[in-house]
């Protein structure tokens, strides 16, 4: 009765499940199989009743300036967050008019045009290619359509493909507006590969990056990120628009923990690669084509052989104590979306379908 038209005509974020019940394998919403480093979980019961008395630093100097020391940055070029939403949300309202148009690609996180909705801004969508690449005259569409923001997710999701530091460094060149890469996924991303967007953020004004301590660090519960992006983009977002004191003490406290035990984390994501590689060929001999992953899921196509297809399928899993996700939008009804778990999930993952889909 008392919103605003635009949120009364808005729809929600849907997260994924949160089962009360029966679970053998949660594998919906992306978060990490193994527990996080022994530090962090020491450094808990070190805090001091003070820090619980007092209000936290407000500007999280500490932890920004072992981010800074990790990542080859100064401390101005770090801003902490209550999760990556957070930074998303700070985005928006500090990049963005009332109304103004942000760019997306399409498919992409569902929380970007609920921010958007919030913001009163429009959407400018431009569909991903086929294999689910970025559009060539993306950022020209964004332009034209007058964007001042436009969101990426890389590590792409839903797909799990890797766009490389030449396609956003490309994007980013063309587009006139700030260019914010969502890598929320990154630390799934196989080292080989040597993929580096930092040295396109020391050379762009535009560019900002979201880093998540959710996924890579087994931390979704703490609510903790933080931004990577030129001074000029960070202090305004730093000094005026987030909350005044956003993160709290305790989660200043384990992520930067997190941050000096990173090896302990690494060696979670050398298994989660290892994971996924199995279960993505385990999935393809069973009709399920998987898309190249460099995420911490798989986006599978369900075949059309099984009864009531993706939909149908995920309901009935979800029967079995099974939690995947599925999502009621084009070009991904017929598609799961799978996080990868540890062995014995994947492995129960596996047997569940073979018993959901054998010929009867």
């Amino acid at each position: 009765m008392f919103e605003r038209q635009n949120v009364a005509d808005m729809a929600g974020y849907v997260p994924g499940a949160q089962p009360d019940g029966l679970v053998v394998a949660k594998l919906n919403t992306n978060e990490n199989p193994y527990p996080p480093a022994p530090a962090v979980m020491a450094a808990l019961g070190t805090i001091d009743p003070d820090a619980l008395r007092r209000y936290p630093d407000p500007m999280a100097r500490s932890f920004r300036a072992a981010a800074a020391r990790l990542h080859g940055v100064t401390p101005d070029h770090v801003i902490a967050t209550n999760g990556g939403d957070e930074l998303l949300r700070l985005a928006f309202t500090t990049f963005l008019d009332p109304g103004g148009v942000v760019g997306l690609a399409e498919p992409s996180y569902s929380l970007y045009p609920v921010l958007a909705a919030i913001q009163g801004s429009r959407l400018c969508r431009v569909p991903l290619e086929a294999d689910w690449s970025t559009a060539p005259d993306m950022a020209a569409v964004w332009n034209r359509a007058g964007a001042r923001l436009a969101v990426l997710v890389n590590p792409h999701a839903p797909s799990g493909r890797l766009a490389t530091v030449d396609e956003i460094a490309a994007v980013a060149r063309t587009f006139a507006g700030v260019l914010l890469v969502d890598e929320a996924y990154v630390d799934f991303v196989d080292p080989a590969l040597g993929h580096d967007v930092l040295p396109v953020v020391r050379s762009l004004p535009n560019v900002m990056l979201l880093r998540t301590m959710s996924k890579g660090y087994s931390l979704a519960g703490l609510r903790f990120a933080y931004g990577l992006g030129a001074p000029a983009l960070i202090a305004p977002m730093l000094t005026k628009t987030k909350d005044s004191y956003n993160v709290d003490a305790i989660s200043q406290t384990l992520a930067e923990t997190a941050l000096a035990h990173r090896a302990h984390a690494a060696a979670g994501w050398a298994l989660i690669r290892a994971e996924r590689a199995r279960l993505a060929a385990a999935l393809a001999t069973r009709g399920f084509a998987p898309a190249a992953s460099q995420t911490n899921f798989l986006l599978v196509d369900v075949p059309a052989t099984v009864a009531g297809g993706a939909a149908g399928l995920h309901r009935r899993l979800q029967d079995e104590g099974i939690f995947v996700r599925w999502f009621d939008q084009d070009g991904l009804r017929q598609r799961l979306r799978i996080t990868i778990g540890s062995a014995d999930e994947n492995t129960a993952l596996l047997a569940a379908i073979d018993r959901l889909t054998a010929p009867r």
